[in-house]
């Protein structure tokens, strides 16, 4: 009886043995098929991590925007911290009308509508259309020159509404860009805010042109630009821009009536993929009175602050003539954050012969900026100069 069920057990053995041999692959081939069929059936879809989810809303709204978002321009440069929000309306698949305003902890007011069309002429023109008003309680003024103190500062404030329209148009689509535009405001300087004294305690109109005026003016501009900036002018890791800007403001009493004319180039060069991308910049701005005419004291051409001498106050340096130059380490971090060592050079000067590299003013710094593809909408640096160290909280690319 025992024997036929043993060689049964036997036969059943033999057989599983036998299969399992042939279930073995003989081959490299054989084995990596296996290998693979093995791996399906442990696939799962990926699960990001906490920090990942994070990262990728941020990119989210950095790089798809949002009707609600935040507003961080001030009414002017030296408002300090700034605080605001805005909302768009999208009129169709690309135009859209902005509203916005900010309060900064000095009390500089900003209100103001964009209606923006980005894509117009066949995607070859760029129109901004902008009504708005600002005023701005205590704007610092250290008197006209390079060689100035700021030991005995004083302050103006200054409202101003405003309107005006700008178009970009690019004929090619690339390279070559022209700029025309127009804008009407009224500028009405008041008694300063700040702690330090206001400008009509230390000054007399005698001596310094434009104190306590109001001054109405229609500005026209026009520019012409090679731009080859990528991926965008407002977040830039390679390439050149060169440009030059003309600006005529004229004065419907014909008292503060002047010309201005700007030159600018920025040249990024990339290394290691871009990863290091070391940023140069130059501007140089003249002005020039009408006959008769005189420029006020705060539209003169300026070095200092956030976007220029980042190491000194807002508006420290003012004459008829400025040169400002800036060369930055940029540091790409992860897709929306870069660090940046940078160091800033630059004077005033009332004749434009003396725009030269002699008595520059100079300060150097370190800074992190927050971008997407298309802007930096947040950039926060400290910068140190010989008066001291400066905080710069801004929301545009520093150039």
């Amino acid at each position: 009886m025992w024997k036929p069920i043993t060689i049964a057990a036997l036969m059943v053995l033999s057989a599983g043995g036998a299969a399992a041999q042939e279930a073995e692959p003989t081959t490299r081939e054989q084995a990596i098929v296996q290998e693979q069929a093995d791996k399906d059936t442990k696939l799962h879809p990926f699960v990001p991590t906490a920090a990942e989810k994070w990262a990728n809303k941020a990119e989210s709204i950095l790089t798809d925007g949002m009707r609600w978002h935040p507003f961080f321009e001030n009414a002017y440069s030296g408002g300090g911290f700034t605080l605001g929000a805005g909302y768009a309306f999208y009129l169709g698949s690309y135009n859209f009308l902005d509203v916005r305003g900010s309060y900064t902890i000095s009390g500089y007011k900003r209100l103001e509508a964009e209606y923006v069309a980005p894509r117009l002429f066949n995607r070859r023109g760029h129109l901004s259309v902008l009504g708005g008003w600002r005023d701005a309680t205590q704007v610092g003024f250290f008197g006209i020159g390079g060689d100035t103190s700021d030991a005995n500062p004083t302050n103006y404030r200054f409202t101003q509404p405003y309107g005006s329209a700008l178009l970009t148009f690019w004929p090619t689509r690339h390279v070559l860009v022209l700029r025309g535009g127009a804008e009407y405001s009224q500028w009405t300087q008041k008694h300063g805010e700040g702690p330090d004294p206001s400008v009509e305690e230390v000054y007399t109109p005698a001596t310094l042109p434009g104190l306590g005026a109001k001054v109405t003016y229609l500005h026209s501009q026009a520019g012409l630009g090679l731009d080859w900036l990528a991926p965008t002018a407002g977040y830039a890791r390679r390439g050149t821009y060169l440009g030059v800007t003309g600006h005529d403001y004229h004065d419907r009493d014909g008292d503060f009536g002047f010309q201005q004319v700007g030159y600018e180039a920025i040249q990024h060069i990339p290394i290691l993929r871009e990863a290091w991308v070391i940023s140069l910049h130059a501007k140089v701005e003249t002005a020039f009175n009408k006959s008769g005419e005189e420029i006020p004291f705060f539209m003169l051409p300026s070095v200092g602050g956030g976007s220029s001498l980042r190491g000194f106050s807002s508006w420290r340096f003012r004459d008829n003539n400025s040169l400002l130059l800036q060369a930055e380490w940029r540091i790409m971090l992860n897709r929306f954050l870069d660090a940046a060592f940078f160091y800033d050079a630059g004077k005033v000067t009332a004749r434009t012969s003396d725009l030269d590299f002699n008595h520059l003013r100079d300060d150097f710094g370190f800074g992190l900026r927050f971008h997407n593809l298309f802007a930096t909408p947040l950039r926060v640096e400290v910068a140190k100069s010989n008066e001291g160290l400066h905080l710069v909280f801004s929301s545009s690319a520093a150039f």
